[in-house]
């Protein structure tokens, strides 16, 4: 049984034992004429009444849903499922509360034990008059319903309980944004095959689904670019992780997902826009070209220059990771409780070298403003990018500050292990180190620096 929080909420104690009593809901004064509820529980216990209780709210609650939708008259299988649903949870809920697990009457009929059958019709009898839902309860009267659940419905349970482990440790902008990627992807799902229920999402249903996006993969009739294997893959495999994880979380460990061996092979032979570094100088490090834009935003933009960083990386600095007084200043890229980095391997110190270094002192604690708002620091970015025509093409953003890093690392010569531990990436060749010293990471950064006009910021 969940914990509801309900404190000792519907508890009364009567001469050292315990019952349940509480008023039935106005709003559902016609259709559950009790009045008040009185149930003793049978037990002296405080721990096993607040079980007890629990399972008799539930199933007070899932009851009174049930008959409620009954009312609102018949709206096709959706409303006949959910009262169906409603009512199978009710007596689940209170034949717990009794003592008992819920059994279907086939599975009670059928039970060697004489004596269990005997004690469930006892305990249905138990009380001042044996009522229809405790009779359905105990002798297995509710048959369990054929789960209806859609994609959008099984979407909203994964985001709050289904995945929980997934966000536990991201920020809210962080979760929000894995939100919004998922929740993508269920928004295309719907858009071309429906929201029906996960039952029925057969092999055809997904072959379909895919099939679809093999066509989005093709060149494209209306001159819009195709999309790329990897963005396809993305979004079959998050209606994949969907459909396997609800029937996990509803324990049906034997379900065959329908999108098994969905997968698109093939690597997009787009080159990553990248600033080149005549570009950098002549156009970016320019002394009084971003006068006006907010001064943390100015250093941010000479920080991902230098230290090749990702842009949320940079934003989320906090001060005990800023470490200017240092014999090498740097900056400590790692995760904290309520904010995740990409990969375990992004966890880094990078050496502040060339423009980095005086910026960097400008906001010496990081960027309060910004904090969680990598999003926010992006549009305004571009927005200055483009107002000073900065960007070479259409395919650049401001994460093409990283690769021209990673480009520069490549050309300058830099070991194969530095390069790694100063993107962040897995070292797959560790027989090349893994880096080495504060001291010797800014040593061969100072090879690949920018020059820069110490009036850079007209200060």
């Amino acid at each position: 049984m969940k914990n509801t929080g309900l404190g000792r909420r519907y508890l009364k104690e009567r001469g050292g034992w315990w019952h349940y009593q509480r008023r039935v809901p106005s709003r559902y004064g016609d259709i559950d004429d009790r009045g008040l509820i009185q149930i003793a529980l049978r037990t002296q216990s405080i721990e096993v009444a607040m079980m007890r209780r629990d399972g008799l709210a539930e199933a007070d609650e899932a009851m009174w849903n049930a008959k409620a939708l009954e009312l609102m008259g018949p709206n096709g299988d959706r409303t006949a499922w959910r009262v169906a649903d409603h009512r199978h949870k009710a007596a689940v809920s209170r034949a717990m509360a009794q003592g008992f697990v819920y059994r279907p009457v086939e599975e009670i009929a059928a039970l060697p034990d004489l004596e269990e059958i005997v004690e469930r019709l006892k305990a249905t009898d138990r009380g001042k008059a044996p009522t229809e839902a405790k009779a359905e309860a105990l002798l297995g009267g509710v048959p369990e319903p054929e789960d209806k659940t859609t994609v959008s419905e099984a979407f909203e349970l994964y985001v709050s309980k289904i995945a929980f482990d997934d966000q536990y440790n991201k920020s809210d902008a962080q979760r929000r944004s894995w939100e919004k990627t998922k929740r993508t992807s269920i928004d295309y799902f719907i858009e071309q095959i429906g929201d029906i229920p996960l039952t029925e999402i057969t092999r055809d249903v997904a072959t379909k689904y895919r099939d679809w996006w093999q066509s989005r993969m093709l060149p494209q009739k209306n001159g819009s670019k195709p999309i790329t294997p990897n963005t396809a893959n993305r979004h079959i495999g998050n209606m994949r992780s969907l459909y396997k994880r609800y029937f996990k979380y509803r324990g049906e460990t034997d379900v065959e997902d329908p999108f098994r061996g969905f997968f698109f092979a093939g690597k997009s032979t787009v080159k990553r826009a990248s600033f080149s570094d005549q570009w950098v100088r002549s156009r970016i490090l320019v002394p009084g070209l971003f006068d006006g834009l907010r001064l943390e935003l100015r250093v941010i933009i000479y920080l991902l220059i230098e230290t090749g960083a990702r842009l949320s990386e940079v934003v989320n600095l906090r001060p005990e990771d800023i470490r200017l007084d240092h014999d090498v200043p740097h900056i400590h890229i790692r995760a904290e409780q309520n904010r995740e980095l990409k990969t375990d391997d992004s966890q880094r110190e990078i050496p502040l070298v060339g423009v980095a270094l005086p910026a960097m002192k400008f906001c010496p604690t990081g960027f309060d403003h910004y904090y969680d708002r990598s999003t926010l620091v992006s549009a305004n970015l571009m927005k200055a990018f483009k107002q000073r025509d900065l960007l070479p093409s259409s395919d650049h953003v401001i994460y093409s500050l990283r690769h021209s890093f990673e480009d520069r690392m490549l050309e300058g010569g830099l070991d194969y292990g530095l390069r790694c531990a100063l993107m962040g990436h897995k070292n797959n060749r560790p027989e090349y180190g893994q880096g080495g010293s504060l001291a010797y990471r800014r040593e061969q950064l100072h090879r690949i620096a920018h020059p820069f006009d110490s009036e850079m910021f007209g200060c």
